[in-house]
C-alpha cells in the first residue's frame, strides 16, 4: 500500500502545482501547452515520415 499512497500524492501535487501555475501564469501555462503540443506534432510527423519511408 505505501506505493499506491505515494503514486496518489504525487499525482495530487502534481495537478495542484499544474492548478496553481495556470491561475498566475496563464501566459506561461498557455505557451507550455502550446510547446507540448508542437513537441508531439513533430514527433507524429517524423513517425509518419518513418513509415511513409518504409512504404516505398
Amino acid at each position: 500500500m505505501p506505493v499506491a499512497l505515494l503514486k496518489r500524492s504525487l499525482i495530487f501535487l502534481v495537478a495542484a502545482f499544474a492548478i496553481f501555475y495556470m491561475l498566475t501564469q496563464p501566459e506561461g501555462a498557455a505557451s507550455a501547452i502550446e510547446a507540448v503540443a508542437g513537441g508531439i506534432g513533430d514527433a507524429f510527423d517524423s513517425l509518419m515520415s518513418f513509415f511513409a519511408a518504409l512504404a516505398e
